[in-house]
């Protein structure tokens, strides 16, 4: 039946009136009719009659078949347009088999199917519904599990931010580490170069004085062998000579040759002086920098309580009558060093023991020392502390200082024209921090004991003395 629409128009003519499919090996009868050749010999099986046309019933020879292959090349083409117009019209698929528009759901199977596969054995006794119905039913299904699926993303992408958070603070954590390890050797490799000069210079002298010595002796020694080889030479010709002339002032000639005797040399040395140990060790190579540090009992707050040699301080129980001068802290339990510094190289020890909680650095002179304190580079102090069982350096913020082994003493370098401030655990030899910066007028030690909470951290803190071979107050 001829329709309004091309496309439908030549879907008809490109399907067989046997199978209602697609032609398949079209092939055009006498009549001029068209077939599958596939339904035209399951049409005329069993048949004694003479064959006929399906369609008209028109008696055919069979032998007269005659394949149509510009029908087949047609067919092609209706499939083509056919699949072309489906997916114009927003259907997702075309049935691949029969070209059919996709217009049901097999249940069984899970696939979408045509209404020619419904039909089919392979589909025809399972449960189908039409596929805008299962897309309706599934859609709800799906839509029901992007809350839960949703959850799960915030929670993947609030893991994912956290683990980002913890890999850029690793990378930050072992930056600064990479730094602090660059810098410190360094800064080894300076102290060394210096400690080199400085022992090949003490090396030289020694060698310019001893060679001296030994030269003087080896001079005198000269002297002396010409004047004896002069005295052996004449006593050798005196015993060569006649009578008269041997006896001519033989006693004189004799006198001087028992007088003869040697003058004894300077006893010179020639072991090397044990100086020239190298330090390959950091702390060893900053001995040389040691400064004899005292405490300042007009800085002291009234509650801490100074040894005599005004090396060692702890928090006493009651506040002394002291005067209140400007110098002095109030109320932060605080004291500063005697000395000064506006220049060099300095390097002192404190013993800190089994402090539970103390602050040690260097500060300006110029600080308060009155009311609340704020240990920052900006309030100049710059200083590290031990506070509940942490440590940290006093930065804008603070900085959490990695200590893997407890300090009992803790060693502090200054460096004024670096402008550097570095702390060390004496204990394990460890880097503890290393503040930088620019310093300017006079810089002081520092020290804060703590308090005592529940009667611990009463020890008091130790300016550990000066050993005897360090440079002492050597600042180059």
């Amino acid at each position: 039946m001829a329709t309004d629409n091309p496309m439908e128009s030549l879907q008809e003519e490109a399907t067989c009136p046997i199978c209602l499919e697609y032609f398949t090996e079209p092939v055009t009868l006498e009549c001029g009719h068209n077939f599958c050749r596939a339904c035209l010999a399951q049409c005329w099986e069993g048949f004694d009659t003479p064959a006929s046309c399906p369609q008209c019933r028109e008696t055919v020879q069979q032998r007269n078949l005659r394949p149509n292959r510009r029908l087949g090349n047609v067919v092609e083409i209706a499939k083509r347009l056919s699949l072309q117009a489906a997916k114009g019209a927003g259907e997702e698929r075309v049935c691949g088999e029969h070209q059919e528009t996709l217009k049901l759901f097999c249940e069984e199977d899970q696939t979408s199917v045509c209404v020619v596969c419904h039909l089919s054995r392979d589909h025809r006794d399972h449960r189908v519904v039409p596929i805008k119905e299962a897309a309706q039913e599934y859609k709800v299904k799906l839509q029901g599990a992007l809350g839960p699926l949703r959850k799960e993303l915030e929670e993947a992408l609030a893991l994912m931010s956290k683990e980002e958070k913890k890999t850029t603070e690793w990378q930050r954590k072992v930056r600064n580490k990479r730094e602090m390890i660059a810098g410190e050797f360094n800064k080894l490799h300076t102290l060394l170069r210096e400690e080199e000069q400085l022992l090949l210079q003490s090396l030289e002298e020694e060698e310019r004085a001893t060679l001296q010595r030994l030269r003087k002796n080896v001079t005198k020694l000269s002297q002396q062998s010409s004047s004896l080889h002069q005295l052996i030479t004449e006593i050798e010709e005196k015993c060569q000579q006649p009578v008269v002339e041997l006896l001519k002032d033989v006693k004189s000639t004799l006198s001087r040759s028992e007088n003869v005797k040697l003058q004894d040399s300077e006893a010179v040395s020639t072991d090397l002086k044990n100086v020239y140990k190298i330090s390959l060790d950091l702390r060893e190579a900053l001995q040389r920098f040691r400064v004899d540090v005292t405490l300042d009992p007009d800085t002291a707050h009234p509650r801490l309580v100074l040894s005599e040699d005004r090396k060692r301080v702890n928090l006493g129980d009651t506040c002394q009558d002291l005067p209140n001068n400007p110098e002095r802290f109030d109320p932060c339990p605080c004291v500063l060093g005697t000395e000064g510094f506006t220049g060099g190289r300095r390097y002192w020890e404190v013993e800190v023991g089994d402090k539970t909680e103390w602050a040690l650095g260097v500060c300006r002179e110029s600080v308060s020392r009155k009311g609340k304190v704020t240990l920052s580079p900006e309030n100049g102090y710059w200083a590290v502390w031990l506070r509940d069982g942490g440590y940290k350096a006093f930065t804008s913020p603070s900085t959490p200082l990695l200590v893997s082994v407890r300090p009992s003493r803790v060693g502090i370098f200054l460096d004024y024209e670096a402008g550097e401030v570095s702390f060390y655990n004496v204990t394990d030899r460890s880097h503890l921090f290393t503040f930088t910066g620019t310093f300017s007028g006079k810089l002081r030690t520092f020290f804060c004991p703590g308090l005592i909470a529940g009667g611990t951290n009463a020890a008091p803190l130790i300016i550990c003395p000066v050993p005897a071979q360090a440079g002492g107050n050597l600042c180059p």
